[in-house]
């Protein structure tokens, strides 16, 4: 059998990229959202398996590790947890409630994953794939969150075998960054009011930045994955500059 790999967030976007790079060169994907009609565009693909999967729940996820169990033969070689959601707005203005949902679908839907799956991981010795970004080095929670869980994790699970990998992400052009920009509002009380068609220039979906394609970045971090990378890659635009950054610039 070939290798296998489950994917969340697969709709549109990394996710929907990352199916087709990988499904390409032969491995069985399992690819999952919260709406499976959204999946429909695999249907047709040989060696790519749909499932709605929405990580919040644990429901959810343990009806799709059924599945999994069942279809990969009790083991599963790469996790991917990709799925995620957006919001920009400054600490100040964040609301609490959004704040709540961003958290639960992009750190806690991610050590979720890696709960309920451990035991395939384990089996294979396979290697757990979480996409952070850029702007968990520049002061964004929940991304910190996700890159310091891949940290802590990596060195849980490295004496059985199963690598942690945390892909960097830069600037990619997908529907994900178009929506956060839409999101890119600033309530009437808000202390940078007078900035904020600058504030709205910096998203994502209006910043003038170069962003890779999704398709380009999936090629790229296939080749990352499948070549046994670990720790962490940067893939995608400005992210070498993020990089540098980070490291250089004051905190």
């Amino acid at each position: 059998m070939p290798k296998t790999m489950l994917i969340t967030g697969c709709s549109t976007g990394i996710g929907a990229s990352l199916v087709h790079s990988f499904q390409k060169r032969g491995l069985a994907v399992f690819a999952t959202a919260r709406t499976l009609s959204t999946l429909s565009a695999f249907e047709e693909l040989s060696n790519v398996h749909t499932f709605a999967l929405d990580v919040t729940l644990e429901s959810s996820v343990q009806e799709c590790y059924d599945k999994v169990r069942v279809t990969s033969g009790v083991k599963l070689d790469y996790l991917v947890n990709n799925a995620g959601i957006g919001w920009d707005q400054p600490v100040l203005d964040y609301p609490i409630e959004e704040g709540e949902k961003i958290f639960e679908t992009n750190f806690w839907g991610v050590l979720r994953m890696i709960q309920v799956f451990a035991p395939l991981m384990l089996e294979s010795k396979g290697t757990i794939v979480n996409v952070t970004s850029v702007l968990a080095y520049v002061n964004m929670p929940f991304k910190t969150a996700v890159a310091m869980l891949s940290e802590t994790l990596r060195l849980e699970v490295a004496p059985f075998g199963v690598k942690v990998l945390a892909i960097v992400t830069g600037t990619v052009g997908t529907e994900f960054a178009v929506k956060t920009g839409d999101l890119a509002s600033l309530p009437d009380s808000s202390l940078y009011e007078a900035i904020e068609a600058d504030f709205k220039k910096f998203t994502f979906a209006d910043d003038g930045r170069k962003k890779t394609s999704s398709d380009e970045f999936a090629e790229d971090v296939v080749k990352d994955i499948l070549g046994g990378a670990t720790v962490r890659v940067w893939r995608g635009a400005s992210a070498l500059l993020g990089r540098i950054g980070a490291a250089l610039f004051p905190q």
